[in-house]
């Protein structure tokens, strides 16, 4: 890495002659291949920007000039010329560097991202914040065909073209978000013809007119003029133009020369400018070319063959049993469709898809529309499965009160990683759910304790007459059977799993696992709990549960959820509403902090979220 060595800031990187900059760029995919295979990541993202993120440093004053990585998890190039190259090894480790974007990291970092679609709005802020204060520096927004798919860019658009800030909005296209892209304007945008006549005519017919004595520069400048203007009708060009943007492109994005050219010319434009580059996700790792949605977002694999070094469980995950569950279902129930953001395969919708086409619906990233879509459908006697991860589900929160709630139409939210997610960190992680959902009138919550209560309650769901969601976390099960039928659960009824005397235990989701094997260990104390299955956030049946909580002074209750309006807040409310007696309580659950990045199990043993937590909190209330 003889280039890379010399680079610790981008200041470092304008020294490079221009002819080094592909070797550059080639050492910088081989360290984000090497890295990511150790530590997991978002490879394909990263590796299709890296001559874009040499580019953009190269030609802009950073971090006076702000680049804004819509997302953030095609900014691993960013990181490494930014600084941060001798810590990329500690990529998504507990205390190590984040794999998206938080402005509290490093000054090149502007703008905190994780969700997509934010960029242009907050570039657009940003410019004209820096106008008022006679500030003459640039701001770029960076943003994938993927996060054009939702209506926050194109608000941003509008405004924009409306008000003529010098915004530089970059089009990073490659026909891709997670999944494949779905919609109209990615049609749109991904026009083979776009790219090859401009390309066509420059190359081909423009050498040969001129060629042609004494008249050829004249009808040379003549064709260029009909290529600049047919690009604009023929090319995304003419929705961009349509927005008062003045556009570019598009442009072959892993042809350095050419980028730092043409970004160069943008440079000074004093109007919004939008710069529409062609890149191969995945570029230069062959497997991540040819997979471009597994390697999306990976695990660590052997960078020889590309396998996955991680060993196979043999349980399913919660996802898996969701998307089976569901085809089952929908085998017997022609009502039922489904809908998801991008996300066939990460929600485990592909195989229903295959199965049923029509009554499968990917609406891009675009939850918002999503939701009142399916409501749309539920006001004609469907029954829409919206899957969602829980962190995305909250970009759809208007549309659930406004659209779902207030008529109770009968939707199924079907909430993937609920809870702590892991390594993508405070962005991503599935802490509000419970505390969101539950205080919205119509709405029942519930939340599985292991895979084939998931089943159940996918069941019950389906026969509920209106909003309900259903929450359960990231990864494997417990392994216990899934191939039982199906059963309704009692609306709002605890399920008592083990009697006890000493103490009494309410758990919710996957943490009455957590209970169970507590109540294992306190026995070792000569202490007995009860341990209670909840099941539901909401409702909680008072005639069920306040019989169960008189007969016990002491209560814990563990929740995966913020502790501010979640699961034990619930509980609390519950006592106090019937008058029951005193008792004390402890809540265990997340604090009123965002839960940084580290695996799964790292953070539930820092936040508490444990049977050894559960074990010594019954201690302390006991001695």
């Amino acid at each position: 890495m003889k280039c890379l060595q010399l680079i610790q800031t981008p200041d470092d990187l304008k020294k490079i002659n221009i002819t080094l900059l592909p070797t550059l760029a080639e050492e910088i995919r081989n360290l984000i291949v090497e890295t990511v295979s150790k530590t997991g990541g978002h490879l394909a993202s990263s590796l299709g920007v890296v001559e874009l993120t040499i580019a953009l440093h190269y030609v802009f004053d950073t971090p006076k000039d702000s680049i804004i990585w819509d997302v953030g998890h095609q900014s691993y190039a960013h990181k490494i010329l930014t600084g941060r190259k001798s810590q990329f090894h500690t990529l998504r480790q507990m205390d190590g560097l984040t794999g998206f974007i938080r402005r509290n990291d490093n000054e090149y970092d502007t703008f905190s991202t994780g969700h997509s679609s934010t960029s242009i709005s907050a570039g657009l802020g940003m410019t004209c914040a820096r106008h008022l204060m006679n500030r003459t520096s640039k701001v770029i927004a960076v943003i994938g065909d993927g996060s054009m798919t939702a209506g926050l860019a194109y608000e941003a658009l509008n405004q924009a073209g409306d008000i003529h800030k010098d915004l530089i909005v970059i089009l990073n296209d490659n026909d891709m978000s997670i999944s494949k892209n779905v919609g109209a304007i990615s049609s749109f945008l991904s026009r083979n013809l776009s790219h090859k006549f401009p390309q066509n005519i420059k190359h081909g017919i423009g050498e040969f007119l001129k060629s042609i004595p004494g008249v050829g520069a004249p009808f040379y400048s003549f064709a260029k003029r009909s290529e600049d203007m047919m690009k604009t009708f023929i090319t995304p060009g003419m929705l961009f133009e349509a927005f008062n943007f003045d556009y570019f492109g598009p442009i072959n994005g892993h042809h350095l020369k050419h980028l730092i050219r043409i970004l160069k010319n943008i440079r000074d434009i004093n109007e919004p400018v939008l710069l529409h580059v062609m890149t191969t996700k995945g570029k230069g790792y062959a497997p991540a070319e040819k997979n471009p949605v597994y390697y999306h977002g990976v695990g660590t694999f052997d960078i020889q063959n590309g396998e996955s070094n991680k060993k196979q469980s043999a349980a399913p995950t919660y996802t898996q049993i969701f998307g089976k569950s569901l085809i089952e279902l929908a085998s017997d129930d022609d009502r039922i469709v489904a809908v998801t953001a991008a996300m066939p395969e990460g929600t485990g919708l592909s195989e229903f898809a295959t199965q049923f086409p029509d009554r499968f619906f990917d609406v891009g990233i675009a939850e918002q529309h999503g939701v009142t879509f399916a409501a749309g459908m539920a006001a004609e006697g469907l029954r829409p499965v919206v899957a969602i991860y829980s962190t995305f589900l909250q970009r759809a929160y208007d549309q659930i009160i406004h659209d779902v709630c207030l008529d109770a139409l009968p939707i199924i939210f079907a909430i993937d990683r609920g809870g702590i997610v892991g390594q993508d960190g405070p962005t991503h992680q599935g802490q509000f759910d419970l505390s969101y959902l539950r205080h919205l009138p119509n709405m029942v919550v519930m939340a599985p304790k292991d895979e084939a209560e998931l089943r159940h309650m996918l069941f019950t769901a389906i026969q509920h007459n209106g909003p309900i969601a259903i929450r359960y976390p990231r990864g494997q099960g417990i392994g216990v059977p899934t191939d039982d039928p199906m059963e309704q659960i009692p609306m709002g009824t605890p399920q008592v799993l083990a009697n006890g005397h000493d103490l009494l235990i309410l758990a919710i989701g996957h943490t009455v696992n957590e209970a169970i094997a507590a109540r294992k260990e306190l026995l070792n104390h000569k202490i007995e709990a009860q341990i209670v299955n909840c099941r539901f956030v909401k409702p909680l049946n008072p005639e069920k549960l306040i019989p169960i909580v008189e007969k016990h002074t002491r209560i814990i209750t563990v929740e995966e959820n913020a502790l501010q309006g979640g699961f034990g807040s619930a509980i609390l409310e519950l006592l106090s509403d019937h008058d029951a007696p005193p008792v004390k309580v402890r809540r265990i659950g997340l604090p009123d902090q965002f839960i940084p990045h580290g695996t799964q199990a790292q953070l539930r043993s820092k936040y508490g979220i444990t049977s050894r937590h559960i074990v010594a909190c019954s201690l302390q209330m006991i001695s």
